[in-house]
């Protein structure tokens, strides 16, 4: 039994986030042999084939993501689609049923992973296919956000829901409870329809998900999050899989990240700031600014990758006035690809302000850098209280409970609190961070897990 080798279909929604999370997790199982066939958006494939370690057991099948009325022509990942406009993409998403079920026919494996494809398991049962619900988020983000059907009121939505871990550390401000009420009614006057005519709301897509599925995996370890697991598990009476951190592979060196190398080669060890804010992340241009600035006040070198704000063209009108003379030479803005896997590595890199997506974290973790949390959207709110709450391993910029705002000051002191020695409070979130790197790269950690959750897998056939 343990020596059987399982075919599996991939099929993650359409961020790259979600997409190299699976891909991840297609390496870890293709090196103990398994073959996988990873469905990904045509225009995906050049960012994910560096990531790809053994492409001849990693079948990349590249699907054209049909067009809806109302998205960008070309529009396939959500880094195409401006956020209120989402569930055209999960319409887009939900008409490649067919595409999918003649897959699923043709390559008969054994599993099927998804995430917001939530009409995958219906499919595959058809078949006599597992389907597992491969989550991108963390199982804190699902036993806190996921509230039934009905969104929560703001007030109840900021406090944990009934049976909650009591020791969590994890509550939402008034403006993010805001925030996720209005994506929870996102959609809902949608075609509920799972032909691919139409669309659920988005409450009710991931709802459909974790109950529809054989199984739940996810990305953590019971020593992190083992309390939030057995929360999600009694929620959905469904069983949970662990795959451990998946600690993202190595990649090669880039033309462009040499370039910034000798760039951070100039700056002493651990003196650089990196402030990276994901692919789908558009501050306004008031806190774009109030960013960049806290950046220059600190007195560090940095290099901030950021999309220009929303209400702006490019990264150079957006700056404020006399920011780029002040800062030549010792600060970057920089609006294209940044490599931030290999960046974090570097030696010269001592804090990472980041918008806490759980890939960013994960990359972050295993390396030696202090964590400044600034969360700007769903998930990401939660997970920056399981590192800066529950964990204690970094420390979140102070904002304005009613609007969110955060200021210049703000983000200096939060910096300068994890670079300082001085500060006690600091000393702490350090040796935290330490021991926590520690424990993901502790030898045959990430094995264990993998290994355990080929064998629970193989118990479900």
């Amino acid at each position: 039994m343990e020596d059987k080798k399982l075919t599996f279909i991939m099929y993650p929604w359409y961020a790259m986030g979600h997409l190299t999370s699976f891909l991840h997790l297609s390496n870890k199982l293709a090196h103990r042999g398994h073959k996988i066939f990873f469905v990904h958006p045509t225009n995906t494939l050049s960012k994910l084939e560096k990531f790809n370690r053994y492409p001849e057991l990693i079948n990349f099948k590249s699907i054209t993501v049909p067009h809806v009325d109302g998205l960008p022509l070309g529009g396939e990942t959500t880094s195409d689609v401006p956020i209120f406009n989402r569930n055209l993409l999960y319409q887009a998403l939900d008409l490649t049923l067919p595409k999918i079920e003649s897959l699923i026919q043709e390559i008969k494996p054994h599993f099927i992973f998804y995430d917001f494809a939530y009409w995958v398991p219906s499919v595959a049962r058809k078949y006599g296919v597992k389907s597992v619900h491969y989550c991108s988020i963390t199982p804190s983000s699902v036993g806190y956000l996921m509230r039934g059907e009905n969104p929560s009121s703001e007030a109840e939505m900021m406090e944990p829901p009934p049976g909650f871990p009591v020791d969590s550390s994890i509550k939402l401000h008034k403006h993010e409870a805001r925030l996720m009420v209005a994506l929870h009614s996102m959609g809902k006057n949608s075609s509920n329809s799972g032909s691919g005519s139409g669309s659920v709301s988005f409450t009710q897509r991931l709802l459909l998900a974790f109950q529809d599925g054989d199984a739940i995996a996810f990305k953590t370890t019971r020593e992190i999050e083992g309390p939030y697991c057995e929360f999600v598990e009694h929620k959905f009476k469904k069983p949970v899989v662990l795959a451990g951190p998946v600690l993202p592979e190595p990649i090669e060196t880039s033309n462009t990240e040499e370039n910034w190398s000798k760039w951070l080669e100039k700056f002493q060890e651990k003196t650089v700031i990196l402030c990276v804010f994901g692919s789908e992340c558009n501050l306004k241009k008031d806190q774009f600014q109030e960013l960049v600035l806290g950046l220059e006040l600190t007195g560090y070198p940095f290099f901030a990758a950021l999309k220009p704000p929303i209400e702006a063209e490019t990264i150079k009108e957006a700056l404020p006035e006399g920011f780029k003379e002040r800062t030549q030479g010792k600060g970057i803005v920089h609006s294209g690809w940044a490599e931030q896997q290999l960046m974090l590595a570097h030696p010269s890199v001592g804090c990472f302000v980041t918008h806490c997506g759980g890939n960013s974290l994960s990359e972050a973790m295993i390396n030696e850098c202090q964590l400044v949390l600034v969360p700007n959207f769903g998930d990401q709110f939660i997970n920056s209280r399981l590192f800066g709450g529950d964990l204690k391993v970094g420390v979140e910029v102070e904002r304005n409970e009613e609007n969110g705002s955060f200021t210049r000051d703000g983000v200096c002191k939060a910096i300068k609190l994890v670079m300082n020695d001085e500060s006690e409070e600091g000393r702490k979130i350090r040796v935290n961070r330490t021991k926590l790197r520690e424990f993901l790269l502790s030898k045959g950690l990430e094995d264990s897990y993998i290994d355990a959750l080929v064998q629970k897998l193989q118990c479900l056939l």
